[in-house]
């Protein structure tokens, strides 16, 4: 639906792009098959990918421009998502609608997103209508009517997903606060969606100003998977988007970064609606830009052996042998621009409190820590981390995902392939160190979800 809001809170491997079982990567003038991942760069600035994948008549046209709500002035939250909504009005080409209705026309699909770092918006078509896609979506990087009617009416819209996702949901009011609690300082800190008050401000001079200045192909990434050609694709692109005019050279994506955390801080929420608590245990890490190098591939190692999948720690400890808790896991979010969060949570089963699942997340924790992880447990998060990828690859439109957030948050083609050869390099003192450095609970932010009456059970 187009007014999603992309979930940041990725699995380490979706935060991984793995070359195994996928084509190669080559630009367009190396590529010697119909099936090499090719890159090139319009003389306009935008950046253009094609993932040939010939198993079916299908394409996949996806447009990714490198703002998102981390981007936003201050007192201005939730414009960036508040935009995604507006791209879906008339153009002074095109009424408002006309898009949309010629993707239905030809049983296509379409669907946008906006996170913290990016904005994204594609369709799935028949190959043939490409040419269509891209004089649509080209058209309405530049000349969208913003008129006063459409901002009034989508910010109702907006307010309105505010109210049902946010506003009249316990864990999503909790995950809030939660957030802006573990970012001290950082924007990430701030709902992507936007507070109330900061979207029921936003002027028209506000929008057209975010409009102009981010919206330009020297600020966007193109990306086109499926049963497509590099030389087709280039002509295509060139014939639409390599009409619009470079904008302004844009300044580094500088944010006000974290202070050193040094407490440990509660959130918690209480609410009639939750039947069953439960709990998460939250840490500020490095994501994979920022990281040393190594360390962010021993953060993903590390999650994937304590809590990921029905074979890590957690989940054969508390749920399979213990029988305490009814889910325990643990997540790292590596896909972002700047630090991220690795996460640890647990939910109580039958006759178990919330404290005895705590106890026994932390024993985990600190036992990792203390001992590290076994050589046969590396092995076996690598494999799986290679492996999830592959399955991936399966998919037209994960398959641009994954290529666009790596280039939308700053990095590049090349730097896709390579994971292998990462993974291969680290070591199970490398994990240890990691969790030695990151997973202190003294540094930790916890998070309550609980009933209304009652203490933590």
């Amino acid at each position: 639906m187009r007014n999603s809001i992309a979930n940041v809170a990725l699995s380490a491997a979706f935060a991984f792009i793995v070359a195994v079982a996928a084509p190669s990567i080559a630009t367009a003038q190396e590529a010697e098959d119909d099936t090499a991942v090719s890159s090139f760069t319009l003389e306009n600035g935008l950046d253009v990918v094609v993932i040939p994948d010939h198993r079916a008549p299908v394409a996949t046209h996806m447009l990714w421009y490198k703002v998102g709500s981390a981007d936003e002035e201050p007192g201005k939250s939730g414009i960036a998502h508040f935009f995604e909504h507006l791209m879906f009005k008339g153009t002074s080409t095109y009424p408002s609608g006309e898009f949309s209705a010629a993707i239905a026309a030809v049983g296509g699909s379409e669907n946008a997103f906006t996170s913290y770092d990016f904005t994204a918006y594609y369709q799935q078509i028949a190959p043939s209508e490409l040419p269509d896609m891209m004089r649509f979506e080209a058209d309405r990087m530049r000349n969208l009517v913003l008129s006063e009617e459409n901002i009034e009416t989508e910010r109702q819209v907006v307010l309105e997903e505010r109210r049902q996702r946010t506003d009249n949901v316990p864990s999503s009011i909790l995950s809030e606060e939660l957030n802006a609690t573990l970012y001290q300082n950082h924007p990430y800190g701030i709902p992507v969606i936007g507070w109330q008050q900061e979207i029921e401000g936003l002027t028209h001079d506000d929008l057209k100003s975010f409009y102009d200045r981010f919206y330009t192909p020297n600020n966007a990434v193109l990306v086109v998977a499926g049963d497509v050609n590099a030389d087709a694709v280039r002509a295509m692109a060139e014939e639409t988007y390599g009409k619009i005019a470079r904008g302004p050279d844009l300044p580094p994506r500088a944010r006000p970064m974290e202070p050193d955390q040094k407490t440990t801080r509660d959130v918690t929420f209480r609410d009639p609606r939750v039947t069953v608590p439960n709990l998460s245990i939250n840490w500020y890490v490095p994501s994979a830009r920022r990281a040393e190098k190594g360390e962010f591939e021993a953060l993903a190692i590390l999650s994937e052996v304590l809590g990921e999948g029905l074979r890590s720690r957690l989940y054969q400890e508390l749920v399979v042998k213990q029988g305490i808790a009814s889910s325990a896991g643990s997540y790292l979010q590596g896909a972002a621009y700047d630090y991220s969060a690795l996460v640890v949570y647990g939910e109580p089963r039958g006759g178990a409190d919330l404290e005895t699942v705590e106890a026994a997340l932390v024993a985990q924790i600190d036992k990792i820590r203390n001992e590290g992880i076994t050589p046969e447990e590396l092995e076996t998060a690598r494999t799986k981390i290679l492996r999830d990828q592959i399955f991936m690859r399966d998919s037209q439109v994960r398959s641009a995902n994954l290529f666009g957030a790596v280039l939308a948050t700053g990095g590049k083609v090349e730097d896709i392939t390579g994971l292998p050869e990462r993974l291969e390099a680290v070591t199970v003192e490398a994990v240890q160190a990691a969790a030695r450095r990151y997973l202190d609970m003294d540094h930790a932010v916890k998070g309550y979800l609980l009933p209304q009456e009652g203490d933590r059970s």
